[in-house]
């Protein structure tokens, strides 16, 4: 039996350039977070079935992220293993992000909601294409000691990313002067040419992580990893079932974690702007034009990027907070400060004080980045771990979905349209999420390595 190699340890910009892409994913992602609901509204959205537009986003990651995982496992070509599918999936990302604001371009052929939602969906698709063989890179090049220093180095530049993304439409209304109001049905153009750059910067991050990062060829490869003793080879649907069967225990109650916070995570996407223009502005419900609903809509981007801010930081105090407290306490208690964030949203008045609601949201979602992967990464096959990323996507596109169908319905019959009651069952959930933790399998000890400079 040939002996199995430990995997040399990357130094902090090797990890940097690995990880540069997500920054311009992220850019894009917060794009379509902070805004898509307002461009959907605008479009026509009622705020009563706006999570319903939403569905198309994460049935389609539900299906792309397995195929994309099962798929690059197999790759093997002069670009690399993974890299060929996250620059495919940049620049279908691109294109998505030009056209969704432009959708009223097409109201000759379809209502420019249909249209909007067509575009929100193959931008998540792209997204997915892009997002998912990121995350088997840093397992594929990182060894075990550096996993956590790996997810975290990614989240921070994914905290990076989106306080851009969503400043800037903001910035090119207050520093630039560009309008932030337009007719009736129309986009304002601050918000077009954000998703314009947002495009652009996509793909240049993207381009720099394919040019800067190496990855092991096939033979190299095997010699970090025990060989494949399977002797029945199985393929296509009964392969994937077969994977689906076997998955390891520690993924499954993972997953029960993902359901409730991903859960929360989308009441937040989908409600926060109604939200905050009904119950903190004070705004009538079905202003969607005016400069007011325009002023309380960049706020939201304002806010976003609070958060954001939080969990880049936070990111890179993961590895010193999970040597002190383990994995599973980090991510509890992460989880519980995101609960208290968006609860909070519904006792404050004065609008200002909505960013330590921000806080407390900002290490939910550093952790959430980072720490499930963290523990997955060491608890699955390296020769499946692009297909297993993937299938952990059904954990996150899953309560997306069950959220797109039912937190509409219970916010119109039970709470009379009052969107703030989304971020409150959003709370609830994060709650509920941070109880799940303590009950995952964390049992591989890690040694966790600062990365080198």
């Amino acid at each position: 039996m040939n002996k199995v190699l430990q995997k040399p340890r990357l130094s902090f910009w090797q990890i940097w350039n690995m990880s540069f892409g997500f920054l311009g994913i992220q850019f894009g992602f917060a794009l379509q977070t902070g805004y898509a609901s307002r461009i959907l509204q605008t479009f026509g959205a009622d705020v009563g079935n706006l999570s319903l537009f939403w569905l198309a986003a994460p049935l389609t990651g539900m299906i792309i992220q397995p195929i994309i995982g099962h798929y690059s496992d197999r790759t093997w070509n002069r670009l690399g293993r993974r890299r060929p599918y996250f620059l495919t999936g940049a620049l279908l990302s691109g294109l998505a992000l030009c056209f969704l604001p432009n959708s009223s371009g097409l109201a000759f052929l379809l209502p420019p909601i249909i249209v909007g939602a067509g575009m929100l969906m193959l931008m998540d698709a792209s997204f997915n294409v892009a997002m998912e063989p990121f995350r088997a890179l840093v397992a594929d090049n990182l060894p075990d000691s550096q996993h956590t220093a790996g997810f975290s180095m990614q989240t921070c530049l994914i905290g990076v990313g989106a306080i851009a993304g969503s400043l800037l439409p903001s910035i090119l209304h207050e520093w630039v002067g560009v309008k932030s109001t337009a007719a009736p049905g129309i986009v304002p153009n601050n918000l077009l040419y954000s998703f314009y750059l947002g495009g652009l910067i996509l793909i240049a991050c993207i381009v720099w992580t394919v040019v800067k990062t190496r990855e092991y060829p096939p033979e190299e490869y095997a010699k970090f990893h025990e060989p494949d003793v399977e002797t029945a080879k199985k393929t296509g649907i009964a392969e994937f079932i077969d994977d689906l069967v076997k998955m390891p225990k520690t993924m499954k109650q993972l997953g029960l974690v993902q359901f409730f916070s991903w859960f929360a995570l989308f009441s937040m996407w989908v409600w926060t702007t109604p939200a905050i223009a009904t119950h903190v502005f004070h705004l009538p419900a079905g202003d969607t034009s005016s400069q007011a609903y325009n002023d309380a809509g960049d706020f939201v981007g304002k806010l976003f990027s609070v958060y954001n801010a939080v969990s880049a930081v936070y990111a890179l105090l993961l590895p010193s907070i999970v040597k002190r407290i383990s994995r599973k306490g980090t991510h509890a208690f992460s989880l519980a400060m995101g609960g208290i964030g968006l609860v909070s949203v519904f006792f404050i008045e004065n609008h200002n004080l909505l960013y330590l609601s921000m806080v407390g949201i900002g290490l939910a979602w550093g952790s959430i980045l980072a720490m499930p992967y963290a523990i997955l990464s060491s608890s699955i096959p390296a020769k499946k771990i692009g297909v297993y990323m993937g299938l952990f996507n059904f954990f996150i596109t899953f309560p997306q979905i069950v959220s797109s169908l039912f937190s509409s319905l219970i916010i119109k019959n039970l709470f009379n349209s009052q969107s703030i009651y989304g971020l409150i069952m959003g709370g609830v959930f994060m709650f509920i999420a941070a109880i799940t933790v303590f009950f995952v399998q964390d049992g591989k000890k890690i040694q966790i390595i600062e990365v080198a400079d």
